[in-house]
C-alpha cells in the first residue's frame, strides 16, 4: 500500500467508464485501508452509536454489496449473502480476515468491471430488487463504496484521537 492512497485522477483521464469504475473502487479500497491501519480488534468494532455501524460491519457489509451488484449482477457469479448479519456482526471476524475478505472482492469487482464490454452496458439486470441496466448497476456499486468509505473514515478518525491525524491529499495542504 502507498503512503497516501493513489486517487483514480491521478492515473490519468480519458479511459473507458468502466476502467475508471475499477480505478474508483481501487482508490476506495486503498483509503479503506489507509484509514483502519491503525486500528485495533476493539476499535474496528467500535460503534458511534448502538443503532450505528462499526468500521468492521461496513467492511463486511462492501464485500457483500459489490459481490451482488458486480460480481454477482454484472459478472453472473451465485451469490449467497446475509445483509441483515453484515450490520448486525459482533467481533465476529478479525480486521486482518474483513480487510481480507474485502480486498479479494474488490480485486474481482474490478477484473469484471474491467472485461464488461462497454456496448453491454445498456443491457438490463434484476438485482436486489431493482430493475436496472448494467451502467445503473456499476454506478450505485461505485458510489456506494464512495458513501460507506467516508464512513469508515470518519470512524477511524474519530477513534484515532491521539496522534497524526491522517491526510489522504497533502499536495493540497494550505489551499
Amino acid at each position: 500500500m502507498n503512503p497516501v492512497p493513489t486517487t483514480a485522477l491521478s492515473l490519468g483521464g480519458s479511459v473507458p467508464l468502466t476502467e475508471l469504475s475499477a480505478r474508483y473502487l481501487g482508490e476506495y479500497w486503498e483509503k479503506i485501508q489507509f484509514a483502519v491501519a491503525g486500528l485495533d480488534e476493539e476499535e474496528i468494532w467500535w460503534r458511534p452509536a448502538p443503532h450505528a455501524n462499526s468500521a468492521a460491519n461496513l467492511l463486511l457489509h462492501l464485500a457483500g454489496n459489490l459481490t451482488l451488484w458486480i460480481l454477482g449482477g454484472l459478472g453472473g457469479a451465485e451469490v449467497d449473502r446475509d445483509r441483515a448479519g453484515e450490520f448486525a456482526a459482533e467481533h465476529s471476524i478479525t480486521k486482518a480476515a474483513a480487510l481480507a475478505r474485502l480486498g479479494a472482492v474488490v480485486a474481482e469487482a474490478q477484473a469484471v468491471l474491467r472485461a464488461l464490454p462497454a456496448r453491454e452496458l445498456d443491457q438490463p439486470v434484476a438485482i436486489q430488487g431493482y430493475d436496472v441496466d448494467r451502467l445503473g448497476a456499476m454506478f450505485h456499486a461505485v458510489e456506494h463504496m464512495s458513501y460507506h468509505t467516508g464512513q469508515i473514515v470518519w470512524i477511524a478518525k474519530a477513534v484515532r484521537r491521539e496522534g497524526k491525524p491522517f491526510e489522504f491529499y497533502p499536495r493540497h495542504a494550505g489551499e
